[in-house]
């Protein structure tokens, strides 16, 4: 695997070895031409879209380099290399492994990667890079799936052939054999495995195999892909997943069915196929850390409290009989419906060392002015306010004071846990007087 390069989030690349260090990577010069391509397309794709910000173009050591923004996955270009991008949950960037342990951890509370197993023994073991675990899990689902047997249906046929079965289509028999009257255009249903739900499957192989890089992937997918080799690929994506059928008894199609859908639909919103299909995935850090830390409040708050994500009832002000500027907290817990507590979840590294007025741990004036119009409009004033931002080294208890914005309306800062196991519950540490909020 000596083509997959590993860089954290806003760390560099470059192809010109006097800008090399550890904080800048080595790639090819035909990688970095394409993507420094892709940065240089100025907010627009070829299809009207708006264009990819996860890189921007800059000069480290009097050179030319791209720094990866705030996005992490991977990057694979037209040359054959994957840029593997993993989250920054230190200040030093942090050991590989443990930062996509972080991010698996993360993936796997979204509704589209929740089929991923981060107790996977080989994950850690072998420090797979992100896009080879995700291969790897796919390949499981599929193989698991052969094992218990491809699901066939009677398909419709259409035949022209020297035997009677089935029904006789009149109209084609004289047209094609008014002659060859030894022949019969026929039409009958014969049992196959060429249904749309294996046809998927089989194509998303047919992708992932032009990716792997990993001997042991490579080594299963060819497997599989020969297990089947009676099912044709699918000759129209969309209309083959809308044509699907998972009757009773099919329950363990579930899995690979979903992890095709991602490999043939899109594993990210941001698409850097194009004209060179080099397929890459990305997420943006901020949204993945609010899904994730909404996914594990909502299975903690204790009842009759509920969390709602991107509330956006209330707005800044109003003009002229017009509501101006939404405000949107990414967390709103509500007691019967009405609102006790505004959550903002802030993807930034503070430092509990920098307690001074300088420094102000890290935390950003903006952020607070944000919070206080959340306090006045959601809580008419009067309650409690949390920012929420990653656990690390640096900051890895609740500042134990609140902010006061005035004696009615607080705010606190607290961390949580990204890298926490699958069964650790306690992933955020809340001051004391919340603890009547979320089960421990």
């Amino acid at each position: 695997m000596a083509d997959i390069i590993t860089v954290f989030e806003y760390g560099y690349l470059a192809y010109n070895p006097k800008a090399l260090d550890e904080r800048c990577i080595s790639i090819s010069k035909a990688s970095f031409e394409y993507l420094e391509s892709l940065c240089l397309r100025e907010g627009s794709n070829d299809d009207g879209t708006d264009a990819p910000t996860f890189l921007k173009l800059r000069s480290y050591n009097g050179a030319r380099a791209l720094q990866v923004r705030n996005y992490v996955g991977v990057i694979h270009t037209p040359s054959g290399q994957q840029i593997e991008v993993l989250p920054k949950i230190s200040r030093a960037g942090g050991a590989p492994d443990v930062s996509r342990q972080a991010l698996l951890n993360m993936l796997r509370h979204l509704r589209e990667f929740r089929h991923i197993e981060t107790t996977d023994a080989a994950i850690a073991t072998e420090k797979l890079p992100l896009f080879e675990v995700f291969i790897r899990q796919f390949l499981q689902s599929v193989n698991t799936l052969v094992k218990r047997g491809l699901r066939s249906e009677y398909v419709r046929q259409e035949a022209n052939q020297g035997f009677m079965k089935g029904k006789l289509l009149t109209a084609m028999q004289l047209k094609h054999n008014l002659v060859n009257k030894h022949r019969f255009y026929v039409e009958y249903d014969e049992y196959l495995q060429d249904r749309p739900v294996n046809r998927l499957i089989h194509s998303a192989l047919h992708k992932v195999a032009q990716y792997t890089r990993l001997n042991a992937n490579q080594k299963l997918c060819r497997e599989l892909i020969f297990a089947f080799s009676g099912v044709p690929l699918s000759r129209n994506i969309k209309q083959d997943f809308a044509a699907i059928k998972v009757t009773r008894g099919m329950e363990h199609y579930h899995r690979p069915l979903d992890w095709a859908g991602l490999i043939l639909e899109g594993l990210t919103p941001i698409s850097m196929q194009g004209k060179t299909e080099a397929l890459s995935l990305l997420f943006p850090m901020e949204a993945v850390f609010e899904a994730y830390v909404a996914n594990v409040l909502h299975k903690q708050l204790r009842p009759p409290l509920v969390l709602k994500e991107q509330a956006r009832s209330r707005y800044l002000v109003h003009f002229n009989g017009a509501r101006w500027f939404n405000l949107k907290p990414d967390i709103l817990i509500q007691n019967r419906n009405k609102a006790v507590l505004v959550m903002d979840t802030k993807w930034k590294l503070l430092d509990s060392h920098k307690a001074n007025s300088s420094d102000k741990l890290g935390l950003s004036q903006a952020d607070f002015y944000q919070m206080f119009a959340y306090g006045h409009k959601y809580l008419n004033g009067e309650g409690d306010l949390v920012l929420i931002y990653p656990k690390t080294d640096q900051f890895h208890e609740a500042i134990p004071h609140s902010f006061n914005f005035d004696e009615n309306l607080r705010l606190w800062v607290v961390p949580f846990d990204v890298a926490a196991g699958v069964m650790d519950e306690k992933r955020i540490d809340l001051p004391a007087h919340f603890s009547d909020w979320v089960n421990r």
